[in-house]
């Protein structure tokens, strides 16, 4: 192997190209140890039915499975992107792939349901170390030319395996079972490990100073789990728990607690000044809005289609194709679109479109056929979802100063984990689907319904949000067009180009 520096490129910057044998290698390897933890974000919900007929569990056993992935990797994703700038990214890349791995296979042999959530905990911890490390091993490793083909092919294709989890669950479900699942990501493992070892170059960041911030990682992760476990065992254990209580009250200090800390240190995990920029902050507040709502939603969607329609998990998985191709055929040029007109009609008009979607599957618990009950909720939120995502994740990604261009699109990321997790906790309590008749058929359907209309009136609340806050770029087209490879939603924490940086921060608004 031939490694050559661009001028002027950090120490440690390998400069490949696209089309060599290196090349490919590299982004195959990446694409595999990412879309492990793609595929792992959505192919679960497929299971919890499954999941729930094994262990004989209630609503808030399949709220953790859930949660517990969620919550580890939303906490850990900025910490997992400064680990691998200062220790090797190939080098947290392969930990992060053992890890994951590893938490798979006691994920499919746990005997009842604390371990699967404790396994499912660690999981995200895998997930956060190596799907950051999986961009940045691109970013450091191709040459200036080359870097935006290489991370639009890491993007595009993370994005199929994300959007194949309900098919891949709904298969291995009904071909074995449910604990396959998490076996499937072994032999993957196998091979990104082996691709890595004889393919990846090892880069790491020269200029990355000061200690890693595990102090704000931890109290992330405190007010994380205390909200969430707090939300989620309340209507069980009830509002007076002492559990309930110290965990709520947990949250309430760690959260203060986190801002505090990041604001004093000098090389903080999250700079909190970025969120002075108000493009910056009002993209991140829908995001956070909309994400919640179709994380809610889309969790009891297949719980609801297979305990009360009766759907196999295959059919559930089906059931939201319309969504993947939508998202496929349609992303970039919405993206095209936001980039000649701005991003404030799209991000104004999509997620009331999403919103409307949702409300639409109020009709998903009643009987009839798939195509006059279902069909027409997915597609309409399909076309609010490609509207969105590419303009919502371009304006996150540009608005931000270009020294924090990569923190900029990690907090993206981060906030639209954080809102899922949250919402999974939150939309059941409020939608009444507690308590130990929760996933009876006729209680289920009740409050699906009503579930699915908070998430749908929250969507559309996003969307008059942007229109308050969003504002146009005058340059747009040539913000989006340095933005292009980004327009897939990323389970990683996304990096910018530098001169994709460069222009954001000098894009004025009007």
């Amino acid at each position: 192997m031939t490694e050559r520096h661009a001028p002027g490129a950090a120490a440690g910057d390998v400069q490949l190209s696209f089309g060599t044998r290196q090349g490919r290698w590299v982004i195959a390897a990446t694409v595999l140890g990412s879309g492990m933890a793609s595929l792992d974000a959505t192919v679960v919900g497929i299971a919890l039915p499954a999941v729930n007929r094994s262990f004989h569990s209630g609503i808030g056993t399949l709220q953790w499975v859930v949660i517990g992935y969620s919550l580890t990797l939303a906490a850990f994703l900025l910490l997992g992107g400064s680990l691998g700038d200062r220790l090797g990214r190939k080098r947290v890349f392969s930990v992060g792939v053992v890890w994951f791995a590893l938490a798979s296979a006691c994920c499919g042999i746990a005997p009842n349901a604390g371990v699967l959530i404790g396994a499912r905990l660690l999981q995200g911890v895998g997930g956060a170390l190596l799907a950051p490390a999986s961009l940045a091993i691109l970013e450091a490793s191709f040459r200036h030319d080359d870097r935006a083909r290489a991370i639009g092919a890491w993007s595009g294709l993370g994005g199929v395996a994300a959007a194949a989890g309900p098919l891949v669950g709904g298969y291995l479900i009904a071909a074995g079972s449910w604990r396959w699942v998490f076996f499937i990501n072994l032999p993957v493992a196998v091979v990104v490990l082996v691709v890595a070892a004889r393919h990846v170059p090892e880069t790491r960041d020269p200029t990355a100073s000061g200690r890693v911030d595990t102090p704000g990682a931890a109290l992330a992760v405190l007010f994380l789990a205390g909200l969430t476990y707090g939300l989620i065992e309340a209507p069980t254990r009830g509002w007076a728990s002492p559990a309930v209580l110290a965990a709520l009250v947990l949250a309430a200090v760690a959260g203060p607690v986190f801002l505090l800390v990041e604001r004093a240190k000098t090389d903080p995990m999250l700079p909190l000044g970025v969120f002075r920029v108000r493009q910056f902050s009002g993209a991140n507040a829908v995001t956070f809005i909309v994400y919640g709502g179709l994380g809610g939603a889309l969790f009891l969607l297949p719980v609801t289609l297979q305990l009360v329609r009766h759907y196999s998990a295959l059919n559930s998985g089906l059931a939201l194709l319309p969504v993947t191709v939508l998202m496929l055929g349609f992303s970039a040029r919405s993206g095209q679109l936001a980039a000649r007109i701005g991003p404030r009609l799209q991000m104004s008009v999509g997620p009331i479109v999403v919103g409307a979607g949702l409300i639409l599957l109020t009709r998903a618990s009643h009987s009839g056929s798939y195509v006059t009950m279902v069909l027409p909720a997915v597609v309409v939120f399909g076309a609010g979802l490609t509207l969105t995502v590419a303009p919502l994740t371009a304006t996150a990604m540009g608005a931000a100063p270009a020294e924090h261009a990569g923190v900029a699109s990690a907090v993206n990321n981060v906030v639209a984990r954080a809102a899922g997790l949250i919402a999974v906790a939150v939309l059941p309590l409020l939608a009444g689907i507690t308590g130990a008749a929760a996933l009876q058929p006729a209680h289920l359907a009740a409050g699906f319904r009503t579930a699915v209309l908070i998430a749908g009136f929250s969507c559309a609340a996003g969307g008059l949000l942007a229109a308050a806050t969003i504002r146009n770029p005058k340059d747009a087209a040539r913000l989006f067009r340095h933005l292009r490879p980004y327009f897939c939603a990323l389970d990683g924490a996304p990096l910018q180009s530098k001169e994709a940086a460069r222009v954001a921060a000098k894009e004025p608004s009007t």
